[in-house]
This record gives C-alpha cells, structure tokens and sequence, in this order.
C-alpha cells in the first residue's frame, strides 16, 4: 500500500472504512468529503463504510452524509484501501480482535487515531504486517482547525506516512513527528484546546470582576484568542513578536504581563504541559 490510497484505481473509487463513527470519526468524515480539489477530491459518499454500534447514529451518519454504515467491522464486504481507527482506547483491542484475520483488511493501510496505544501495541493485534499510521489529533479538526501529530509504525513507508499527513492536513495543520515525541504532541496541541478554553474562561472572569456583562466579557475574550491566532498566522508573526508589537512602555499590556509573570504564568503552563505528557507516557504503557 502506498500514499496512493485514495487515488482511483482500477475504475473505482477508493474505499475507506471508518470504524467509529463518533465526533472524531465524523469530523474527518465530514472534512474529507467537502475537499474537491488534490487526493482528496477522488472521494465520494460511495467512498465509505462506517462502523458504529449505535443504530441511532448510523441513521444519522447515513442520512446525512449518504454513506454505508455497518454495526460491526465483521460486515464490511468490500476490499478496503484505508482503515480509519477512531474508536475509544478502551475499547480499540478487543475491536481489532474481531478484525484481525478478516480478508477484506488485509491489503488496507490502517490509521489510528487513539490517544495512547503506541503503533507497536496496535501492531500486535494487527494482522500481521500490517501498515499502520498513528496520528494525534485535536478537537477543533472538527471545524477544519485541527492541529495533528503524526507518525508511521514498523512497516508503513515513508509515502503512506506523507499521504496521511496530507490528508490530516486538510482539516488543519499537520505534522510529521518521531512517536517517541508523540507525548509531546499529545500535551502541546492534543490537550492543548482545554488550556485556550480555560484562558478564554479565565479572562471572562476577570471581566466580569471588572464590571463587564458576562456575555461581553466572553465575547471579547473569545475574538481575541480568535483574532491573536488569526493575526500570527496570516501575517508570519512569531509569538515574541506579536506579544512585544501590543506592549509600549509604562502602559496596560506590560503591567498585565508584569504581574502574570510574577505570578507564575509560564511555570504554571510549563507544569501543565509536563504533567499532561507524563500522563501520556503512563497511558501508553498500560
């Protein structure tokens, strides 16, 4: 298998089998089917088979999105390309249990997207030989935002790795990573929307402390993290450059900074982000 995986080949579409049908598994989906230009454009409804337990959601899945949709990856019938792994950890092995010696996934390049399970514990229960490609995504892939590590197990090659980027890539940014950095990954940018969340929630506190209506508080808080991100990344603005470009001497910004610093701000996310990869390391040797 190789990074053409989702080219047409042989008059036919590509298939993809998605194995969880949950907000993951829906946000890429969703994301990979509104592409229509490069790889991507190759796919189509027709493309797909998702697998999801709950009879609720594949008719939602099913009706939305005009896909096939299967209770159980034993039912998928046709030869799949890709095999997109976007069930809980907890459940990931004894799923891939029923699936090991199934025909139909034999030639498939596979994609896991579960926090924790290394690329050699899923090959372990893998048919054998098996390609396989670990990402690390995050939650605001599911507005096209997403920001993803990614990493290739023992026998996925070089050009599957770069297609799986791609393809992760057009819901967001990607980027290639060793696994052993994919802890990293995990506390930077995998955790990293709960930390923005709990700053935007921080801010509208203050705000609101201040004398600003909740809401108000909210929204401008809010537009800023929106507007900062937007500002850096559409200009080239590295971080330094930005914080410094909104600091003048004596004034408001270089108090605030002041005392947040003094406060412990850059120990306090340093902490945060340790903590978050060590709890990684300790989820993935479970």
């Amino acid at each position: 298998m190789e990074a053409s995986v989702i080219a047409q080949s042989e008059g036919r579409s590509p298939r993809i089998v998605i194995i969880g049908g949950g907000k993951m598994g829906e946000a890429i989906l969703s994301g990979w089917l509104s592409q229509s230009e490069g790889m991507l454009s190759a796919l189509v409804p027709e493309s797909f088979v998702v697998v999801d337990p709950g009879e609720d959601r594949r008719c939602f899945l099913q009706e939305k999105y005009h896909v096939q949709c299967v209770a159980d990856a034993r039912e998928v019938s046709q030869e799949a390309d890709l095999v997109l792994l976007s069930v809980k950890p907890q459940v990931m092995m004894d799923m891939l249990a029923t699936i090991q010696d199934k025909p139909e996934f034999a030639r498939a390049l596979f994609v896991s997207i579960a926090a924790g399970l290394t690329t050699e514990r899923l090959e372990q229960a893998l048919p054998a030989g098996a390609h396989l490609v670990r990402v690390m995504p995050n939650t605001p892939l599911m507005v096209g935002k997403g920001a993803s590590g990614v990493c290739g197990g023992s026998h996925a090659t070089h050009k599957e790795v770069v297609a799986v980027k791609d393809l992760f890539g057009a819901l967001g940014v990607a980027c290639i990573v060793d696994e052993a950095d994919m802890d990293a990954v995990c506390a930077v940018s995998g955790s990293g929307p709960a930390y923005v969340a709990a700053m935007v929630e921080a801010m509208r506190d203050a705000g609101i402390e201040l004398g600003l209506d909740a809401q108000v508080a909210e929204d401008l808080a809010l537009q800023t993290v929106f507007g900062t991100a937007s500002l850096m990344l559409e200009t080239g603005q590295d971080p330094k450059t930005c914080r410094v470009a909104v600091c003048s001497p004596g004034g408001t910004t270089l108090a605030a900074l002041d005392a947040m610093y003094d406060a412990g701000f850059s120990r306090v996310f340093e902490a945060g982000i340790r903590a978050a990869a060590q709890r990684s390391k300790e989820l993935s040797a479970c």
